[in-house]
C-alpha cells in the first residue's frame, strides 16, 4: 500500500501530465485557428462554398435559342458565353444536327471548365438526323418542322423543376419563344443578329407588305430609291431590300419572315449586336418600337475585353485551316485580299469562274475560302481547271476549306476584303478596320453593303456584278486606292474598339442587360 507522501506525489504527476497535454492541445488549437491554418482555410472555404451555393440558386437561368444557321449560332452563343462569366446559369438549345458538329469542332472539356455555368440542351430542327437534303432551310420553316420544332422547346422547358428567369431567343424564332414565354409568364428577350438597319428595314417594310402597301415584284422599279423609310430616306433601293421580300405573296419563305418579323416586336426587349456610334439614328427608331434596346457589339470585341484566353472556349462547327496563316506571314504588309462567301452563299460554277480570273487577273495576292458545299452541284471546284487559274492560283493564292477569320482581318498583310456583306463578317471588319468589296446575294447582307459603301464609306459595291473583268477591275481599285476608305475605316474601328471598353456605350449596355435580367430574377 502506498504511503499518504507516494500518492500526493503520483497525483501530482498526474496532474503535471494533464497540464501539459492540455497546453498541447491549447497551442495546437490556437495555432490551427490563425489565419493561413488549417480550421481557419476550412471554415473560409466552408463559408466560401455555401456563399457559392447561395447565389448560384439564386442567380437568373435563362434559356438560349438560337436559329439554326451558323450566322445566327455564333453571336447568340458568345452572348450566352458572356452572361454566365458574369454569375448567370445558362440553358443553350441546339439543334442535334448542330450540338453533333459542336462536339466535332469545339474543345467542350476546355469549355465546361471555363463555363460550369454553361449548359447545352438539344432539340429537332425537325429534319430527320440522317437526312439533310441541299434545300435544307426550307425544311426547317416549314410549317411541320416548326410544330416539332416547338413541341421540344416546350418540353424542355416544363423539364426544369424550377422554370428559367427568362428567354433569350433568336428573331426568327420569336413565334415558337412568345408561345411558351406567355404560357410559362416569363420576359422573351429578342436577340435579332441583324444590324440595327436591317432590323428596323425588315420591321417596317414587313408590316407594309402585309398591308399591302408595296409590291416588290416589278423588276424595273428595283433601282427605285425608297423614300418611304424613316429614318433611310434617300438611302435604300428597292434591290437593296432583304430578298426575302421581294418573293410573291403567299411564299413559305416571305410567309415565315414577315411572321416572325412582327413577332419579334412583341418581345419585352431587343438585343443587336452592333454599336451606338455606328447606328444612332436607327437604335432610336427602334426605341419606339421595344421597352428596351440593348446595343452590346461589336460582341466578339467585347468578348475578348473580358476573357484573357477566349480561343479555347470559342464555338466551332467547322475544322480551320490554320495553314493560311503561316502563308499570310510570308506576304507583304497590306498586300493581300481576303475573300470569303460566309456560310450560305452558294455560287454556280460559272460565277466561280468569273471570280476566279477576275482575282488572277487583278495580279494581287488573295486568300480564298472555298467551302466544300460552296460549288453549287459540285464536291469543291470540280474538273478540268484552266492550266492559267492553277498557275496563277500557286504563284499568287491560297484556297483554303474554311479560315480562322478574325484571325486572318486581325493580320497585317491583309489589305481588303471581298465579301458576302453578312453581319458577322461586316462587324468583324468593321473592328479592323479592313476596307470591303461587297458581293451581297442574299437576307441582309444588301442592306449592310448598301451602309457599308453609301453610308459608312468603307467599303465598294459591285453591284450584284459577277464579270471577270468588273471583279479584276474592283479588286484593283479598293487595293490601289484605299486612302479615302482607310480613313473612314479606321475612324469608324476606333469607335468599334471604344464602345466595348469600360466606359463604351457596348460595355455600359450589356451591364445594364444583366442588372434588368437580375431584377426580374429578383421580383420573382
Amino acid at each position: 500500500m502506498l504511503s499518504h507522501e507516494q500518492l500526493l506525489e503520483f497525483w501530482h504527476s498526474l496532474v503535471k501530465v494533464f497540464i501539459r497535454s492540455r497546453n498541447k492541445v491549447a497551442k495546437k488549437t490556437r495555432h490551427n485557428i490563425k489565419e493561413n491554418y488549417s480550421s481557419y482555410c476550412n471554415l473560409e472555404n466552408l463559408i466560401r462554398d455555401i456563399r457559392e451555393k447561395m447565389e448560384k440558386s439564386t442567380a437568373p437561368h435563362i434559356l438560349v435559342l438560337p436559329f439554326p444557321a451558323e450566322g445566327h449560332v455564333k453571336p447568340m452563343f458568345n452572348l450566352g458565353k458572356l452572361l454566365s462569366h458574369r454569375g448567370q446559369r445558362i440553358t443553350y438549345v441546339n439543334t442535334h444536327y448542330n450540338y453533333k458538329r459542336l462536339l466535332h469542332f469545339t474543345d467542350i472539356g476546355s469549355f465546361n471548365t471555363q463555363f460550369p455555368d454553361f449548359h447545352f440542351a438539344s432539340i429537332t430542327d425537325g429534319v430527320p438526323d440522317d437526312y439533310h437534303p441541299p434545300n435544307e432551310f426550307e425544311m426547317i420553316i416549314s410549317p411541320t418542322s416548326r410544330s416539332k420544332v416547338a413541341k421540344e422547346f416546350r418540353q424542355l422547358f416544363s423539364s426544369f423543376v424550377e422554370k428559367p428567369s427568362c428567354l433569350i431567343a433568336d428573331g426568327l424564332m420569336s413565334t415558337i419563344a412568345m408561345d411558351v414565354a406567355q404560357d410559362f409568364g416569363v420576359p422573351l428577350i429578342t436577340f435579332r443578329t441583324y444590324s440595327a438597319t436591317a432590323t428596323w428595314v425588315s420591321i417596317h417594310v414587313s408590316k407594309i407588305i402585309q398591308e399591302g402597301l408595296i409590291d416588290l415584284q416589278d423588276p424595273e422599279d428595283m433601282d427605285k430609291v425608297l423614300a418611304s423609310i424613316p429614318g433611310l430616306e434617300n438611302l435604300l433601293r428597292e434591290c437593296d431590300l432583304p430578298s426575302i421580300l421581294k418573293l410573291k405573296p403567299g411564299s413559305l419563305y416571305l410567309d415565315f419572315y414577315i411572321k416572325e418579323t412582327l413577332a419579334m416586336t412583341r418581345a419585352s426587349s431587343l438585343i443587336l449586336n452592333t454599336f451606338d456610334q455606328l447606328e444612332a439614328p436607327i437604335i432610336t427608331k427602334l426605341a419606339t418600337i421595344f421597352p428596351k434596346v440593348y446595343t452590346i457589339g461589336p460582341l466578339h470585341t467585347l468578348i475578348k475585353t473580358q476573357f484573357t484566353n477566349n480561343s479555347s472556349s470559342s464555338l466551332h462547327l467547322r475544322k480551320e485551316d490554320r495553314s493560311c496563316i503561316t502563308w499570310l506571314n510570308h506576304q507583304k504588309a497590306k498586300s493581300v485580299l481576303y475573300v470569303s462567301f460566309g456560310t450560305l452563299v452558294k455560287l454556280s460554277h460559272e460565277q466561280l469562274m468569273e471570280f476566279w480570273y477576275g482575282l488572277v487577273s487583278s495580279l494581287k495576292p488573295f486568300l480564298w475560302v472555298i467551302r466544300q458545299d460552296l460549288i453549287i452541284g459540285e464536291g469543291g471546284l470540280g474538273h478540268n481547271v484552266p492550266m492559267e487559274l492553277e498557275l496563277g492560283t500557286k504563284k499568287r493564292g491560297l484556297m483554303v476549306d474554311w479560315a480562322p477569320q478574325e484571325e486572318v482581318l486581325a493580320h497585317p498583310t491583309v489589305c481588303a476584303f471581298l465579301t458576302h456583306s453578312g453581319w458577322n463578317s461586316t462587324l468583324e471588319c468593321i473592328t479592323e478596320g479592313v476596307p470591303m468589296l461587297c458581293w451581297p446575294l442574299i437576307a441582309d447582307q444588301t442592306i449592310n453593303s448598301r451602309c457599308v459603301s453609301e453610308q459608312w464609306g468603307i467599303g465598294l459595291d459591285m453591284n450584284g456584278a459577277c464579270d471577270r473583268l468588273v471583279v479584276e477591275k474592283m479588286v484593283k481599285n479598293v487595293m490601289e486606292n484605299q486612302i479615302r476608305l482607310t480613313s473612314s475605316a479606321n475612324e469608324i474601328a476606333k469607335k468599334a474598339r471604344d464602345s466595348v471598353k469600360e466606359n463604351g456605350s457596348s460595355f455600359h449596355n450589356i451591364e445594364n442587360l444583366i442588372n434588368d435580367i437580375r431584377s426580374t430574377r429578383a421580383r420573382k
